[in-house]
């Protein structure tokens, strides 16, 4: 089982009250909690924020999505660093119990995920950043600056999915149970006595998918589906 982990300090690092270790007190920094199951992610995430940053400071690393409200708890972070899919909790999860204890935390989602389904459950739980791990270094600086002053920062390309999510047609829980089911291969037959509904039944969900989706096969659907974010093979 991992465990979580602690940040260290090095010599000219600032500790969680904002006073150098060994040294008189200082200017206090953006203090960072970064949750990401690859390690070499967070390594390269710690490694640029106290190498490059003088105004931040990285006060703990979590390897799930339950390590990191775990560790938000005890370090109450000014800003969170979240990937979207861990294990144990995922990421918007975590964002959702890290905001039961404090509403005004600040998170932002860092991940390779884009679908507009991703982006609006995100957005949705309470991020106040999202941003692809393909980031320029400066980007995500400016980012978590900008999120520690108060504000919401998201790239224009993700804010354009997220308004086609908001207006577009949304598939009902029933509607996304068929569409996975469809992504597994199975028939009318077989879904329906899955889902205790009748085989008409699931021809109508079926309509209903590819109308709001804008596509004319099964294929189409669950690439599509897949695109968003609504299912995940």
């Amino acid at each position: 089982m991992n465990r979580k982990k602690k940040a260290s300090l090095g010599p000219h690092e600032v500790a969680p009250t904002g006073t150098a270790v060994g040294r008189a007190p200082t200017e206090v920094r953006i203090r960072v909690l970064i949750a990401d199951d690859h390690g070499i992610v967070r390594e390269g995430l710690v490694s640029m924020i106290r190498r490059n940053k003088a105004d931040m400071t990285v006060v703990g690393e979590a390897t799930n999505g339950r390590e990191a409200v775990e560790l938000w708890k005890e370090y109450r972070p000014d800003v969170t660093l979240l990937d979207l899919r861990m294990p144990e909790l995922d990421g918007v999860d975590a964002i959702k119990a890290i905001r039961a204890n404090d509403e005004k935390a600040r998170i932002i989602v860092l991940t390779t995920f884009d679908g507009d389904e991703d982006v609006y459950r995100a957005i949705q739980a309470g991020a106040k950043g999202y941003l692809l791990k393909d980031v320029p270094r400066e980007a995500l600086m400016d980012c978590i600056r900008r999120v520690h002053a108060g504000e919401t920062s998201v790239p224009m390309h993700l804010v354009a999915k997220l308004a086609d999510r908001v207006s577009g047609e949304t598939l009902s829980k029933r509607e996304i149970e068929v569409l996975k089911l469809m992504a597994k291969g199975k028939s009318n037959k077989e879904i329906a006595s899955a889902l205790f509904i009748s085989e008409g039944t699931v021809k109508s969900h079926g309509k209903a998918i590819f109308a709001k989706m804008n596509v004319v096969s099964r294929t189409e659907a669950v690439a599509e589906a897949t695109r968003r974010g609504l299912i995940r093979l």
